[in-house]
């Protein structure tokens, strides 16, 4: 079949809206028509040049929601007509890493997922020359139809709005399950949030949802302030602004109820900036502090920190995809969007069509959106 996609063909390069020939779904696999699909910093960031393992030409996109009209031979969880979400991590449950429930990083597709290829090592999109365009993290949501592995899709409820649950394809997963299932952050925590994009905001909302009862939102931007506070920030930092270093500032806003020691007991990254996570982990608190690294960093770098404090207590942990099993999880986070539980209408800020995706790149760059969607 022919479907409509915005193709990367180059690195730096705008994306190039066109028509592109699409293969059915082989075994194992779905065809989706991709009926919303956000527009993420990770698709920027592959985009840019600036991935090492970014490969062109290609079909970007992570963060959909749409319908299945189509299965191949031996596909038994969704069937046509089924609303799904694509997951870019998948969740086989047979693999070692799914079996051991220790991960959510699935292993069972990974390589051939990193090559831009389906897990037969064949790709199902092609010019309309018959060249070869290379599928993105198993998803490539910025086509209006994409095939994808059974085991790549999370099975929704049918009355969620495509252009809101779109967003927990990505954004609204990895930063609510970084708090409940990387963290596990219990009621009455403390917490402070580095960076307060779609990411962090999503991270407030999460602490929010855990019952937190102390958010400190960090941000240069002050502009932010307002956003935090819609969702659950208790406290607003601008680092520019306090006239010290912002470790020893933050340290001494968490002393209460009696701690005289300070520090929170929960830190989330949200910027990817390897500065910004040292300061994530040496303002947690002492013996039993946790910082949860969510900020993807540039290619190469690497973080520091003094070796006593980890030795005094603190933890650094890493997530990705806010430790979520996509099948499993992923639907019931659209059950709590549907239940009032999370918000997310209102970090939907811009809706573009396909032939206006570059727009929304470039409010990305300039910092006015929170989250642009593409409706199809």
């Amino acid at each position: 079949m022919r479907t409509r996609a915005a193709v990367a063909v180059q690195a730096g390069k705008p994306l190039e809206v066109m028509e592109v020939n699409l293969a059915g779904p082989r075994p194992g696999e779905v065809l989706v028509e991709i009926k919303a699909t956000g527009i993420c910093h990770t698709d920027e960031f592959t985009l840019s040049g600036a991935d090492p393992e970014g490969l062109f030409p290609a079909i970007l996109g992570h963060e959909g929601a749409g319908v299945v009209l189509d299965i191949g031979a031996g596909v038994t969880s969704v069937k046509p007509g089924d609303h799904v979400i694509p997951l870019y991590t998948p969740e086989c449950r047979e693999c070692p890493s799914c079996l051991s429930r220790k991960t959510n990083l699935c292993t069972s597709i990974r390589a051939t997922q990193g090559q831009g290829l389906m897990p037969d090592g064949t790709s199902r999109f092609s010019t309309l020359d018959g060249d070869p365009i290379l599928h993105y993290m198993g998803c490539s949501t910025f086509a209006n139809h994409t095939v994808l592995p059974e085991i790549a899709l999370a099975k929704v409820r049918p009355d969620a709005p495509f252009d809101k649950i779109c967003y927990i394809g990505c954004g609204v997963t990895t930063g609510v399950g970084a708090v409940i299932h990387t963290a596990k952050v219990e009621i009455g925590a403390t917490a402070v949030v580095f960076g307060l994009g779609g990411i962090g905001l999503n991270v407030i909302q999460g602490l929010r949802l855990a019952g937190a009862d102390m958010i400190i939102g960090v941000d240069l931007n002050n502009s932010k302030k307002a956003w935090g506070e819609r969702f659950g920030m208790t406290h607003f930092v601008n680092p520019a602004e306090i006239g010290e270093d912002i470790v020893p500032y933050l340290v001494n806003l968490t002393k209460r109820r009696g701690d005289t020691i300070g520090g929170a007991d929960y830190t989330f990254d949200c910027t990817g900036n390897v500065k910004v996570m040292r300061q994530a982990l040496e303002c947690s608190h002492r013996g039993w502090g946790q910082s949860i690294v969510i900020g993807v960093a540039p290619a190469g770098a690497e973080i520091s920190t003094r070796p006593f404090q980890l030795v005094t207590g603190r933890v650094w942990k890493g997530t990705a995809f806010g430790g979520a099993r996509g099948r499993t999880d992923v639907p019931k986070i659209v059950d709590w969007y549907m239940e009032g539980k999370i918000e997310i209408d209102p970090m939907i800020t811009h809706l573009l069509t396909l032939d206006e995706i570059n727009k929304g790149f470039d409010l990305m760059h300039a910092g006015e959106s929170i989250r642009s969607v593409v409706v199809y």
